[in-house]
């Protein structure tokens, strides 16, 4: 029998509570119209932003949810789902709306990078593939950012097939970041990005001598790299230097580049330029790559590193962070709140979770950035524009369509991307930021989570009193709100 793919489920890209929630949904007929805010609340890497990417994949995802019969079997096994709640998720399809940031837009922590809004199960049920799709997505492309600031100037090929996470993501979120090429060729392909790569060590080792590796790359290729760092880069480099010289006169070959992958990249590579000087090859570019990270290039490049390029593989396909530095990395916090449900009787209640410093901020919100970046503003929808401000949260979905012209092509977000990280600050762009950007919440959305709040306590004071010791609240003629005694340790 014929398997589908994972991706070919999408009625199962959920966490095993989200059907679950659902029935109890179901069963007690509480299925209004809610929004979600989709958002992070720490920036990654000890830095000041996101560049947000994976929006493309999140409404893909949204607008082909769906449960085919062989799923509703299986959930069928594995839960006792009443029949006809089965028969409603046969037909369930995504009919609400979405706003969002577009991909290439940057942003900062506690804002909202998404809001849906759709009836209850809806909603709910699309909220790990749409935190699957924009975590990781959003993480290596704020990574690669960062790599290629840190890189200043210099080109920056994406390695990472290997131990990438999601090869496919990481390929396309790296380029949205800056990087110039990837070495994987199946995204090259599908998104038509600049394919690039050297050569293995495997195949200077084929040969008896590295002098005979180095001759049958250069009579191969037209133009050709050299991998130094196999056995001794400093003998190697004398190697290749002789046998660019003799190919050059028999064949035209050119040498282009040559590569360190290994040792002390700083001397050697400073010596490997004082040796294309003298022998009048200064046009050869050096190449390095191995383990690195934004960390290690910055450090590399304050020593003098003579360095015109570099590639770099597991930091970006893992969302790495680094350990020297006490930075975290691997993945990106995002959450997705319920933050406003429409009562039977009409009225939008503000939705709230109190939970420390993990308590959400209710409503229906936009978000404002001032035109020179000295602010954003959250504010509730309802509020008027602030004056010169952009707004950044675009309609991309209505009605359970994905509405034209929301999902540009990868070349229009990667030109977004970039004019959006050159015209941020420059002392946003460090790799450890002691003062984050500044992100603002309106007097009314303030005041809404205040009053929101009060009423959510004193109605565990009440419920206190009564001894049903619960701390849950649903009540109809009043401000609402999810409560938690206790921070949870997921979300």
């Amino acid at each position: 029998m014929l398997r589908r793919a994972p991706g070919d489920h999408p009625g199962l890209f959920t966490d095993m509570y989200h059907p679950d929630a659902a029935y109890v949904s179901w069963l007690t007929g509480r299925n209004g119209l809610t929004t979600f805010d989709l958002y992070v609340r720490s920036a990654p890497f000890g830095g000041a932003y996101m560049l947000l990417a994976g929006l493309e994949a999140a409404l893909k995802f949204v607008q082909s949810f769906h449960y085919m019969p062989d799923e509703l079997a299986f959930l069928a096994r594995i839960r006792d789902y009443d029949a006809a709640f089965l028969d409603e998720l046969a037909n369930l399809r995504f009919t609400g709306e979405i706003y969002a940031m577009p991909e290439g837009a940057i942003a900062f922590p506690n804002e909202p990078l998404l809001r849906l809004t759709a009836p209850f199960r809806e909603a709910l049920l699309m909220e790990s593939g749409l935190l699957q799709a924009i975590n990781l997505a959003t993480l290596v492309a704020t990574k690669a950012a960062r790599v290629v600031w840190a890189a200043q100037g210099r080109r920056v090929s994406e390695f990472a097939f290997r131990r990438a996470q999601n090869p496919m993501v990481v390929a396309r979120s790296s380029y949205i970041g800056g990087c110039s090429s990837t070495s994987l060729l199946a995204a090259a392909f599908d998104y038509r990005l600049l394919a690039t790569g050297t050569v293995p060590h495997a195949l200077i080792q084929l040969f008896p001598t590295e002098e005979e590796a180095f001759t049958a790359i250069a009579e191969s290729f037209n133009r050709y790299t050299l991998l130094l760092d196999t056995y001794d880069p400093r003998r190697a480099i004398h190697t290749a230097i002789d046998v660019a010289h003799k190919i050059s006169k028999s064949l035209g070959h050119t040498l282009a580049a040559v590569r360190l992958d290994s040792g002390n990249l700083v001397e050697d590579s400073r010596y490997v330029r004082e040796q294309l000087f003298l022998a009048a090859m200064s046009s050869v570019r050096i190449l390095a790559s191995g383990d690195l990270d934004e960390f290690e290039i910055a450090e590399l490049l304050a020593a003098g590193a003579e360095i015109d390029a570099l590639g770099v593989g597991t930091s970006l396909g893992t969302g790495a962070g680094n350990v020297e530095h006490g930075i975290s990395g691997g993945a990106l916090g995002g959450v997705y709140k319920e933050v406003a449900y429409v009562e039977e009787d009409g009225s939008e209640q503000p939705k709230l979770k109190l939970a420390g410093s993990k308590t959400t901020w209710p409503g229906r919100k936009e978000v404002y950035r001032h035109p020179e970046w000295q602010e954003d503003i959250v504010q509730l929808a309802h509020e008027p524009a602030p004056l010169g401000y952009t707004r950044l949260l675009r309609p991309v979905m209505r009605q359970g369509q994905i509405i034209p012209g929301s999902l540009p092509p990868l070349g229009e977000v990667w030109e977004l991307a970039q004019a959006n990280l050159r015209a941020l600050p420059e002392r946003y762009h460090a790799l450890k930021v002691d003062m984050p950007y500044p992100v603002r919440f309106s007097q009314a959305l303030e005041h809404m989570r205040a009053e929101t709040g009060q009423h959510a306590q004193s109605t565990i004071a009440r419920s206190q009193e009564l001894g049903d010791g619960t701390g849950i609240v649903g009540s109809k003629d009043a401000l609402t709100a999810e409560i938690t005694s206790v921070p949870d340790k997921e979300s």
